[in-house]
């Protein structure tokens, strides 16, 4: 393999040479599509603690997977779920304000980790299986998970678009949306399953470490650009997808990993913004 040129065309024939960077490309576009979107309405509602547990869940979920002789996907997908809905229905935003859910994702997340513990004592596999639960496996994606990835995908992403509006009306003020009508705790737990869905996903790239550099910098930079909500949503998937490709070009040309790429390109680029918004704030005042 050859280094990175100046020719962009032969650079890109050459990311498309081998399957297994067909299969990463396909699975990153994928994934940071959902994760976007998804990551949008997390920073607007303010759960990025909630994420961050469900990525932990991941964790022990994937070693079960693995355990169990199944797919760590397929372990991701069934503990991320299960820990939304307990999040959900342990939760009540609307009576406590954030406080009763804040209690809800801190006992999930300390019986994750005490499951991650249990697992790892268990798996019987090397280290570095473990590790790569931590901080992805992207470029060992089989053509199975690739299926399995695109079809949850889709299914996150058209129920996301089904909910999308009143979910918006809800996340900016719960109070008259439940007066209006809108079933408020029935959005916030279908809400936290697409988060638990995009966490499943997203943990094959960044790992579960890392999770945020794709479900939260991404929103958090589009909400620098735009207050408006839908150019905000997709700003937030556009920025997903440039951090994505260029972790995995750049990553696929060096001996360093994705995860490392896609977390430095996401907070370089929120850095950036947000020193720039508060130099014109600076300069209005």
């Amino acid at each position: 393999m050859r280094g990175p040129s100046w020719d962009v065309l032969a650079d890109l024939q050459q990311l498309l040479e081998f399957h297994f960077m067909q299969n990463a490309l396909v699975t990153g576009t994928v994934v940071a599509v959902l994760a976007g979107a998804v990551g949008y309405f997390i920073v607007l509602r303010g759960q990025s603690f909630a994420a961050h547990t469900l990525s932990q869940v991941g964790f022990p979920g994937a070693a079960a997977g693995v355990l169990a002789h199944t797919s760590p996907l397929l372990g991701l997908l069934v503990f991320c779920t299960a820990a939304g809905l307990g999040i959900g229905f342990l939760g009540r935003s609307l009576d406590a304000g954030r406080r009763s859910e804040s209690a809800a994702v801190g006992t999930i997340l300390a019986f994750s980790l005490g499951l991650g513990l249990l697992f790892f004592r268990l798996y019987a596999g090397s280290a570095q299986g473990v590790y790569s639960f931590l901080f992805g496996t992207i470029l060992g994606i089989s053509d199975r998970d690739v299926a399995v990835t695109g079809l949850v995908a889709a299914t996150g992403l058209l129920a996301l678009a089904v909910i999308a509006r009143p979910l918006l009306f809800g996340s900016i003020d719960p109070d008259v949306a439940q007066a209006r009508g809108v079933p408020v705790r029935a959005l916030s737990i279908g809400f936290l399953v697409l988060v638990a869905l995009a966490v499943a996903q997203a943990v094959q790239i960044v790992g579960t470490l890392l999770i945020f550099a794709l479900l939260v910098t991404p929103a958090a930079a589009a909400q620098q650009l735009s207050a408006r909500p839908w150019l905000g949503l997709a700003l937030s998937v556009g920025l997903a997808l440039l951090f994505t490709w260029l972790g995995l070009a750049v990553a696929y040309f060096t001996i360093y990993p994705v995860g490392f790429f896609i977390t430095s390109f996401a907070f370089g680029t929120y850095l950036l913004l947000r020193l720039g918004r508060t130099a014109m704030r600076a300069r209005a005042a």
